[in-house]
């Protein structure tokens, strides 16, 4: 039997799932990737929940953001079981704790005082981008010379002043400079593969790894078979390799895990649910990893990242 590590996710977006699909931590639909029982049975001790804009909706960003935010606080009055995230959370407890986040600078609606009342509403990270471009950054997925607007620099400066996690996922190379060129505090890419890995735009170049890591920051492997493996056809062992070569270029404590549950259509077998954790730690202990490195690839790096920010 595998042996359990707590296990801290860095992105997933059930929240837009309860909003515009009904989903239920507890009372699971089908297709829903993070369910209460399998945390539990994945030892997972820290989620990050995503407020994804969707600008396909008809919806103003604002709005979004804020019925997802709402879904989270039904959610953990619902569930006692989840807590957010506070400097002194028990990881010997039974909780599990929470991390409100969004992915999509679209949510401010290219205003700063908006950022602020995130932040009051407990908002920790966020992205400047999804695959869009906006009024704050071009993302990857448009392939882009451009990087951040002058909007996109007052907000970075404002998030690292207020205390808010500056998300470099879903930024294109150009963004991802410029945010490391003012940064005043560590970033850190919520669920994010390796390029020399799988030539993807999301995928990240070793050169930003390595300033990352440097800088105290750190790197999520999400489970997408597309951003995984060139051919597609992705498994367990395919995260395994991008944790890797993480641990290689950046070193042990810049590695961690972003899932992207419920942000997909089809999943690995084996990591459909976050049930199937203990097969990836199983795995990295395989691959040589002592029992302290595999706890903080796990678990240790993104929770110490991110109390920073609570």
């Amino acid at each position: 039997m595998e042996k359990l590590f707590p296990v801290a996710d860095g992105h997933c977006d059930f929240l837009y799932g309860m909003v515009e699909r009904g989903y239920e931590l507890g009372a699971p639909k089908k297709d829903q990737a993070i369910r209460l029982d399998k945390l539990i049975e994945g030892g997972v001790k820290l989620q990050f929940f995503a407020a994804w804009i969707d600008m396909q909706l008809d919806k103003n960003p604002l709005n979004q953001c804020m019925g997802m935010i709402d879904a989270y606080y039904r959610m953990l009055e619902q569930h006692p079981t989840l807590t957010p995230l506070t400097k002194d959370f028990d990881i010997n407890g039974e909780r599990i704790a929470a991390v409100l986040t969004v992915e999509g600078g679209e949510a401010i609606e290219a205003t700063v005082s908006n950022l602020r009342i995130l932040h009051r509403l407990g908002v920790r990270a966020m992205t400047l981008t999804w695959n869009d471009v906006n009024r704050l950054a071009y993302p990857a997925a448009k392939r882009t010379r451009k990087g951040l607007t002058q909007l996109g620099r007052e907000v970075i400066a404002e998030m690292c002043r207020l205390g808010i996690a500056v998300d470099l996922a879903h930024l294109g190379d150009p963004g991802i400079d410029d945010v490391l060129e003012i940064a005043t505090r560590p970033v850190f890419s919520s669920h994010t593969n390796a390029r020399a890995l799988c030539d993807a735009p999301r995928c990240m170049k070793d050169e930003h790894i390595r300033e990352i890591a440097k800088r105290g920051g750190v790197i999520g492997v999400n489970f997408y078979h597309k951003q995984l493996a060139e051919d597609g056809m992705a498994t367990v062992d395919d995260v395994i390799r991008h944790l890797a070569h993480y641990i290689e270029v950046g070193g042990v404590g810049c590695a961690a895990l972003g899932s992207d549950f419920d942000g997909m259509n089809r999943y690995i077998e084996g990591l459909e649910t976050s049930a199937g954790y203990p097969l990836i730690a199983e795995r990295l202990l395989r691959l040589g990893l002592t029992d302290e490195n595999v706890y903080d690839v796990m678990f240790g790096n993104l929770y110490r990242y991110i109390l920073e920010f609570v």
